[in-house]
């Protein structure tokens, strides 16, 4: 990324401090986490420099974590540097929308073929609406807590609910962040409806200028009219006419969904610098030999062709998107 970039900048380097779990992992199946406590740089992405070391005093306890940190290129999993243990354990793709586009220089970044697919699906699904497609926005606390209600009986459906504990959360405290998000005007949610019942959602909170793709869901009985996809589009359609936020992030972590819809990207890593001491090193090279093993288990599940039929039958009843490397993009 561009130091120029129109959201880039620096800050002081007092960051706070947080108590950080790391998941262990076999593949999308979560066993258990590691828990450190370190500061925490939680700046949104287009607003940082290059990867750097910590300043002097930012990391406290076990360390600092710079999460979606901007690389130029892929990092090391392990190195040290400037005296710390430099633990990378992600790196991902992250692809967003600069609004400031406008809604027709943004359709032509796709091809003629793509734009077509779109519009047949929107049609297909308004065909199977009776003629008129009927969906809505919630911002304010009040209708963020209708959404909650109504999202809710979806996420219940989806695979990253029933297996992974990752669906919408239904707990007070992100009821109280929605709300308080909302009284601020910095989040939007969206529900799509079929015959008067909810069958997909998409919840997105905003940091600074940007609008976060965070938890989207369908009801699996839609699947076959793409709603999940329709209701992207519709959302992209009133963001660029709305004009309120300057981009859509679509949060860390590649995917053929986030790569149609993003217009640019940027390689991102979480960087976790551990201090030279027994609990934080010895916490984060386990967590770094577990997810060698688990990469492993994955390499050899795909040799014999075995990966997308494990994660097809994982995803059986539904969908949603993972959470667990996103969990920066819904705190404020």
């Amino acid at each position: 990324m561009k130091a120029d970039h129109p959201m880039a900048g620096h800050s002081v380097a007092r960051y706070p401090v947080e108590r950080v779990r790391l998941a262990l992992r076999i593949g999308e199946i979560t066993l258990g986490d590691i828990s450190l406590r370190m500061s925490v740089d939680n700046r949104h992405f287009l607003q940082r420099p290059a990867a750097q070391a910590p300043y002097a005093g930012d990391a406290v306890a076990d360390g600092h974590l710079a999460r979606s940190q901007p690389v130029e290129a892929p990092l090391p999993r392990l190195s040290w540097v400037a005296g710390y243990l430099r633990y990378v354990p992600s790196q991902y793709m992250r692809h967003y929308i600069d609004l400031d586009m406008g809604w027709e220089g943004y359709q032509a970044k796709f091809s003629s073929k793509s734009r077509q697919t779109m519009r047949r699906k929107v049609r297909k699904f308004a065909d199977a609406s009776g003629g008129t497609i009927d969906w809505r926005t919630y911002r304010t606390p009040e209708e963020l807590e209708t959404f909650r209600s109504l999202a809710r009986e979806v996420s219940l459906l989806t695979y990253q609910e029933r297996l992974l504990n990752a669906g919408l959360p239904d707990d007070d405290a992100f009821a109280e962040r929605a709300a308080r998000l909302a009284a601020a005007d910095q989040v939007r949610a969206y529900l799509l409806f079929l015959d008067g019942e909810p069958v997909a959602y998409l919840y997105c909170p905003a940091r600074d200028s940007a609008l976060l793709y965070a938890y989207l869901g369908y009801h699996p009985k839609a699947a076959a009219l793409s709603p999940g996809t329709v209701l992207q589009w519709l959302v992209l359609e009133s963001l660029f006419q709305e004009g309120r936020f300057r981009y859509f992030d679509f949060a860390p972590g590649d995917s053929p969904h986030k790569a149609l819809f993003g217009s640019d990207h940027q390689l991102c890593a979480d960087v976790y610098y551990l201090r030279r001491r027994p609990r934080p090193l010895s916490l984060g090279l386990s967590h770094a030999a577990a997810t060698l093993g688990s990469d492993a288990v994955s390499a050899a599940l795909s040799r014999i062709g075995l990966k997308q039929s494990l994660k097809r039958f994982l995803r059986r009843g539904g969908s949603g998107r993972p959470m667990e490397r996103n969990r920066e993009v819904i705190k404020k």
